[in-house]
């Protein structure tokens, strides 16, 4: 895959991922997971709040909505003792918040194998952070479909 397939935010993203020493990534990945918006107070409560995503076992809170235009606002939380999976969160808030929803559904699957971070974060986590992305895709396409 070239980051010519992803979206503009989200390419650069993994361009700067690349570009940087193993170390670097890292300290990215935090620094990801402390730009991560607070959740609107309509989700404050949400019961779905403390899921856990089973593929990285930590607890991860998404929503998505498509506005009529077909933009996609992705919303996301994690408790800040879980700064990887905040990362991940922040990353796909930066990369893919505000674009159409065909954009957002386009995004590979594979696209964690892509942010050269498979050398400082586990497999789980790798595979946790596919799982956030196919959440955020299937609740676009339920959108999409209602």
């Amino acid at each position: 895959m070239t980051t010519e397939v992803l979206p503009p935010s989200l390419a650069e993203i993994v361009d700067d991922f690349a570009a940087v020493s193993p170390r670097d990534r890292l300290e990215m990945l935090l620094e990801f997971s402390q730009s991560l918006p607070p959740l609107p107070e309509r989700y404050a409560e949400h019961p779905e709040r403390l899921e856990s995503v089973p593929e990285c076992q930590s607890p991860l809170f998404v929503a998505t909505e498509v506005a009529d235009d077909g933009t996609v606002q992705i919303f996301a939380d994690a408790p800040q003792e879980s700064p990887t999976t905040r990362g991940f969160a922040g990353i796909f808030h930066a990369g893919l918040n505000g674009l159409s929803a065909e954009a957002v559904l386009a995004v590979p699957g594979d696209i964690t194998a892509h942010l050269s971070l498979t050398d400082v974060v586990s497999p789980l986590r790798l595979r946790g952070a596919a799982a956030l992305l196919g959440r955020v895709q299937r609740q676009v396409r339920e959108q999409l479909t209602t």
